[in-house]
């Protein structure tokens, strides 16, 4: 319930801002700070492995699923059309979430996800409960106070080719990717937001 209430809220700002939009973009807000470089070249990720993320987070109709550095939507656009699943794309890149949300339209998805133009580190991931990830090394590891923080518990993550450091995975597969075979982790959220952090996110009660 506090998830559907967080989630309409969302809608109604984004909706408030750009209501004419082919779903809803939320654009920088006054006052904000200039757009910066995006942290990581846009790659985009395999739809194959696009397929394989998804199916490793078991993501479903009742899950919010928050792309962090989006590209063209693929991952988000995949959960709604094909899981019924409500969704976020985040980009710092306005030509990312032009092209994302165009996608969107054309896939007839466009109602059940929300666009978000700014800086990752900066979006509230209060209502996700899937997290994709296709970044660094770097910032994966720069994330890790911010997942831990925000992340409820029980928030499934899931990062292509990259993994957290000493966070110890719940899950690691292998997949196929663009330049050969990669890996794909899973890490479970396994305290209340804000927990004092006892090393890795894993839920012990998991095999």
């Amino acid at each position: 319930m506090q998830t559907s209430k967080r989630w309409l809220a969302l809608l109604v700002g984004a909706f408030a801002i750009a209501a004419t939009a082919g779903g809803f973009e939320r654009p920088l807000a006054a006052g904000q700070a200039a757009t910066r470089a995006p942290d990581v070249a846009y790659e985009p990720t395999p739809h194959n492995v696009v397929a394989e993320m998804l199916k490793l987070a078991r993501v479903g109709a009742k899950d919010v699923v928050y792309d962090l550095g989006c590209g063209d939507g693929r991952i988000v656009i995949t959960a709604a059309k094909q899981l019924g699943a409500r969704g976020v794309c985040v980009d710092i890149d306005p030509q990312r979430i032009r092209e994302s949300r165009a996608n969107a339209q054309r896939s007839g998805a466009a109602e059940r996800i929300v666009f978000l133009e700014q800086d990752l580190f900066q979006t509230d991931l209060g209502d996700a409960t899937v997290v994709t990830l296709f970044l660094s090394p770097d910032v994966n590891l720069k994330l890790r106070p911010k997942l831990w923080r925000e992340l409820k518990r029980g928030t499934r993550v899931v990062s292509y080719v990259h993994n957290m450091g000493d966070w110890m995975p719940q899950e690691v597969r292998n997949v196929q990717g663009v330049w050969g075979p990669r890996r794909l982790y899973l890490w479970i959220i396994a305290a209340d937001r804000g927990a004092p952090r006892s090393g890795a996110p894993r839920d012990s009660h998991r095999s």
